[in-house]
């Protein structure tokens, strides 16, 4: 049987895996010269920029997709864990974070004191939400409620705090303004304001201090490498260049896709391309899952203004992930979320990977990689990249005491217009949809198409959500899906060939 599968980030090089694992043939089909979706990569005059994704969070995840495989991630790539983990700039003094955590419960209790006995009662809390979250509910496709509904699902629904707020759910545990900060920037930075998110996703801090923050020797893309490797050997074939302009439909099923002026035969398509893109755009409007004023509704995490940029030197006072909170936290958040302006003080952060890795840019030179959460109500024009390129270098000049545009050899930006040209991404969106109560599980958009019985939707705009993680998780639950409602028909098939 032949599948069909439409972009290659993280969600469907994953499901073409597992696909191809059970037997399918299973091709990719990648509108842009690159494999990896927003995890490409950027050559420059020597300097190698991950395009996407620059923290590595999670490792059981990549852990246990190569375990299913029998493969370890050592196969493909070295992985280094950072320490410190990162550093955050306040507005007074930066603070390394530290990997170990009798260090960052020593970090705790500096700022407030019995905070250390605390943060190992909030640890063990967000340890269970790690453990029901990424084991009993984020691997279900959520087609349905009722797939919440047993007895054992419900018990430990209860001890996720759904609606509780995990603005709230910190303030029970900590009430210095520089921990609290700490502890909702993944939040803040990849979903919602800490005020509309469940404090399930204080599973992340867990991922965070526990589970720690890793680098793969090479870069991000060196995953998307080992994924793609594993793929061919696998049989999954891959093909750039092939920009998919619709989707093929005859009664109430997918008959294949059409790739410009080529067309490709399928049984069953999986869209890991913008799922709005993908309805919207490929598909007649009698078989979309969703209006599009249900798009128009939906909250989405932030859009993102990014900088590649080559230094000729080497720069003092920066680690390899840097956070920049030197300024208001919550005004952030309103313009964001809420008034979806402009940032006047952006928080924003910064990652130079040629701190650990000298592959990502020549000797005695610095890769920066500097990013700006915005909302994706925003105008992009050159003028306000340039404004804002100014104004981050301003404050790093302050905090580090050099002006980085005064060593310029490589400079590249890459912002809300890109992202639709580049990933015909909903709106510019960098992460997908926020992560509100509102926009979990059952309640994203289907994994399923209701109108085509094999056509399937995998990546950040279903479930589970946003982040590289959860993609890798996304293409497992949907080519799980697919083999649970396909094998008997992929038997038919084979015996009368």
């Amino acid at each position: 049987m032949r599948i069909a599968i439409i972009g290659s980030g993280f969600s469907s090089l994953s499901s073409a895996c597992y696909l191809a694992k059970q037997g399918y043939e299973v091709t990719v089909y990648e509108k842009n010269e690159q494999l990896g979706g927003r995890a490409r990569i950027m050559k420059n005059n020597g300097f190698v920029f991950d395009m996407g994704p620059s923290w590595y969070w999670m490792p059981d995840v990549f852990e246990n997709f190569f375990a299913d495989f029998n493969k370890k991630v050592s196969d493909y790539y070295e992985l280094v864990r950072l320490d410190p983990s990162y550093q955050v700039f306040w507005q007074d003094s930066p603070d390394n974070i530290p990997a170990s955590l009798d260090e960052l419960k020593a970090y705790f209790e500096k700022y407030e004191t019995g905070s250390a006995a605390k943060l190992e009662q909030f640890l063990a809390e967000a340890k269970t939400k790690y453990t029901i979250g990424m084991g009993d509910f984020v691997t279900k496709p959520s087609l349905s409620v009722s797939e919440f509904m047993t007895l054992d699902t419900a018990k430990k629904g209860l001890s996720l705090d759904l609606f509780k707020p995990i603005s709230k759910h910190i303030r029970q545990f900590f009430k210095h303004p520089k921990l609290i900060e700490l502890l909702e920037f993944p939040v803040l930075f990849l979903g919602a304001k800490p005020q509309q998110t469940p404090s399930l996703y204080s599973l992340m801090n867990y991922a965070d201090i526990v589970l720690g923050t890793w680098y793969p020797k090479g870069g991000m893309n060196e995953i998307v490498q080992a994924m793609v490797s594993l793929g061919k050997e696998l049989g999954v074939n891959y093909i750039t260049n092939a920009n998919v302009t619709s989707i093929a439909t005859q009664a109430n099923r997918c008959t294949g896709l059409q790739c410009e002026e080529q067309f490709y035969e399928a049984d069953v398509v999986v869209s890991g391309a913008d799922y709005h893109h993908t309805e919207q755009k490929l598909l007649d409007i009698a078989q979309r899952n969703y209006s599009e004023l249900y798009w128009k509704k939906r909250v989405m995490a932030p859009s993102s203004l990014l900088y590649y940029v080559g230094l000729n030197t080497k720069v003092e006072g920066l680690l390899h992930h840097n956070l920049f909170f030197d300024a208001d936290f919550n005004q952030h958040a309103v313009e964001i979320y809420d008034t979806h302006k402009w940032p006047q003080k952006p928080l924003f952060y910064v990652c130079c990977p040629s701190k650990t890795d000298d592959s990502v840019a020549p000797v005695g030179k610095e890769n920066v990689f500097i990013l700006i959460p915005v909302s994706t109500e925003l105008e992009d024009t050159q003028e306000e990249r340039q404004r804002y390129f100014n104004l981050v270098a301003e404050r790093l000049e302050k905090h580090i005491g050099v002006d980085i545009r005064n060593h310029i050899e490589v400079y590249e930006t890459f912002a809300h217009k890109d992202f639709v040209s580049n990933y015909n991404s909903f709106k510019g969106n960098a992460y997908g949809l926020a992560n509100t109560l509102k926009q979990t599980a059952f309640l994203k958009p289907k994994c399923k198409s209701n109108k085509l019985n094999n056509l399937y939707y995998t990546g950040q705009l279903t479930v589970p959500g946003p982040g590289v993680p959860p993609a890798i998780i996304s293409g497992k639950v949907v080519a799980d899906l697919i083999q649970k409602e396909h094998q008997n028909e992929s038997v038919i098939r084979s015996n009368i060939n």
